[in-house]
């Protein structure tokens, strides 16, 4: 799978609102006084240093992360995810779950009674989600068909074309003479992969079925196919020691449920079985909450960083080198092609 470091903290509702609070003092306020104020009162306390001298006053550097905060939380940002794996695996119920909203197809017209697609297809759901100030235009990308085949034989080629295509997109508005200001980032930045806990299409993902899940997460290992975060990626200590965890604890055994039932006297998420009420939240029934917290929690901005730092950077040297160092030429037929 295809993640500014600062991503490792947990956003919250606070943070969001220092973020519109503060710059507003700090730039709109500071700014006007700082000549008169500013160096004034640093001198006593500053303890900020430029080659090992110290600086004669508060200068507000450090205000960049808050201005950048600012700038993000004006503009919001993309995440896009598909979603791979048989049908009957509970996709479109583990998304909306995830993200407490009906984003995924269910909510698209798709039923339960409509026809398997006879291959695989692309079907994409976008809504703008906003939690805390902050605006993120989600983008499901779905992939009925896939796996539910006698002969799925290269099943994964639409979806392997579908993500080359985005990068394709991208290039050609990035390598444009006027380019935009901002360019639409329809990337995959993260894949889903749904494996069956029962080696056929199930209903309920325990963890009792969770040695088959390893089993299978071993064979696609050595089948080569990597899962994100890769060893390589790891930028430090404190990096390797946070996504060793979660290394271990792939393959994840979720559930997903929107609905709701009491469980000693609390409303909780929920599936309710044979055998009493698997709660979704509930660390000790599943890892759906392990799962979200590194998805959305940890790791979101992460996951785009190495979507457009590597895959698409590995992409677009490839692209180039191919044209010898030129953009690639566009035409009518490659335009509607990547549309």
């Amino acid at each position: 799978l295809p993640e500014c470091r600062p991503s490792k903290g947990r956003p919250s509702h606070g943070q969001g609102h220092v973020a519109n609070h503060g710059i507003g003092h700090g730039v709109g306020h500071g700014g006007g006084h700082a000549a008169a104020h500013g160096g004034g009162h640093g001198l006593a306390g500053s303890h900020s240093s430029v080659g090992g001298s110290t600086l004669l006053g508060y200068i507000g550097i450090d205000t960049i992360i808050e201005q950048m905060r600012k700038k993000t939380m004006k503009a919001g940002f993309d995440f896009n995810i598909m979603v791979v794996g048989n049908s009957g695996l509970g996709k479109s119920t583990l998304v909306n779950t995830l993200f407490k909203s009906q984003v995924s197809r269910r909510s698209a017209g798709w039923s339960r009674d409509d026809k398997i697609p006879k291959t695989v297809e692309i079907k994409l759901m976008s809504h703008v989600i906003e939690e805390g100030g902050v605006k993120m235009k989600l983008t499901i990308v779905d992939t009925p068909g896939f796996g539910d085949q006698i002969n799925n034989d290269n099943c994964w080629e639409p979806i392997s074309k579908y993500i080359n295509e985005q990068y394709e997109k991208f290039l050609k508005e990035e390598v444009n003479i006027t380019r935009k200001k901002r360019i639409p980032d329809t990337r995959v930045h993260c894949c889903l992969y749904f494996i069956s806990p029962t080696g056929h299409s199930g209903h309920n993902v325990l963890k009792l079925n969770f040695k088959y899940l390893c089993v299978t997460f071993l064979e696609l290992e050595m089948g080569g196919i990597e899962f994100y975060p890769q060893k390589e990626f790891d930028e430090d200590m404190e990096d390797k020691s946070d996504n060793d965890k979660i290394r271990e604890a792939m393959p994840f055994a979720v559930v997903g449920s929107d609905k709701e039932y009491q469980v000693n006297g609390k409303r909780v998420l929920g599936r309710k079985t044979a055998w009493g009420i698997v709660e979704v939240e509930n660390s000790n029934h599943c890892e759906f909450a392990q799962l979200r917290d590194f998805l959305i929690r940890s790791h979101l901005q992460d996951l785009k960083e190495v979507t457009h730092n590597i895959h698409y950077e590995t992409y677009r040297a490839k692209r180039l080198n191919e044209n010898g160092g030129l953009p690639p030429i566009s035409s009518n037929d490659t335009q509607e092609s990547n549309l």
